[in-house]
């Protein structure tokens, strides 16, 4: 229990973390950085998924459990994107006034790290070593660049930086409690294991493909973010290896 803790609000103060920078800002970084980031996240929770949660739903249970649940996660994501509308944090061009547009914003990065912060938790439930420090490591990582990403988007709302901090950073709380919550599921429910993962895999791989690869080429950086993903997905290569 004390792990699953101290894991889950790590990897979400990571939000938080990446957006202090955000503080010591002066003036503001380019669209091919932000992209770069962008990709780099993307080639973490790629990895993370496919290397690290959907191997594992394949030891708990077999090809059913794994697609039923890859297609849960795209389906409930898919739900929450039609129930908070998507705007791009640095391409939108909506008429939103200020006080909509940054409640949209922060009600979906809330609501998107709610698969994240299961992914923890039914990570941590598993009796595989290191699978739960290794997930809310890779979630940490990925949390980083888009608590920047959305700080800079609220401070370019005429918002102050301490305030665009702290909103930052509370983005990233819900994902405690999901953790814990996926913890407890699935450890009291030992059957939801194989589905729990692959939920948090079609999750996780929902985001990379219809938000992080989009948006990180969306100003003509597609070269750099290609670099940028790959080399997340070494990283985390190696980060597991070494686990």
């Amino acid at each position: 229990m004390s792990e699953v803790l101290i894991g889950s609000i790590l990897s979400a103060l990571s939000t938080g973390l990446g957006a202090l920078p955000i503080l010591f800002l002066q003036g503001s970084i380019t669209h091919r950085w932000r992209d770069i980031l962008l990709a780099f996240t993307a080639g973490i929770m790629m990895t993370a998924a496919m290397l690290g949660l959907i191997p594992e739903s394949l030891k708990y249970g077999g090809i059913v459990e794994v697609s039923i649940g890859l297609f849960l996660g795209v389906l409930i994501l898919t739900t929450l994107e039609k129930a908070i509308p998507h705007i791009d944090l640095e391409h939108s061009k909506s008429g939103i006034k200020f006080d909509e547009k940054a409640l949209l914003i922060i009600a979906a990065i809330t609501l998107h790290n709610i698969p994240e912060g299961l992914s923890v938790g039914v990570s941590y439930a598993s009796t595989i070593s290191d699978t739960g420090n290794l997930i809310a490591f890779a979630i940490g990582l990925q949390n980083a660049p888009e608590g920047f990403l959305v700080a800079l988007f609220l401070i370019n709302q005429s918002i102050s930086k301490w305030k665009a901090f702290i909103i930052a950073t509370a983005t990233g709380a819900v994902e405690i409690v999901a953790s814990l919550l996926g913890f407890y599921l699935t450890s009291f429910i030992e059957f939801l294991v194989p589905y729990g993962l692959a939920f948090a895999a079609g999750a996780m791989l929902f985001i990379i493909y219809k938000e992080l690869i989009p948006e990180s080429h969306g100003d003509g950086n597609e070269r750099n973010a290609t670099y940028s993903f790959i080399i997340g997905i070494l990283f985390m290569v190696i980060l597991i290896n070494s686990f």
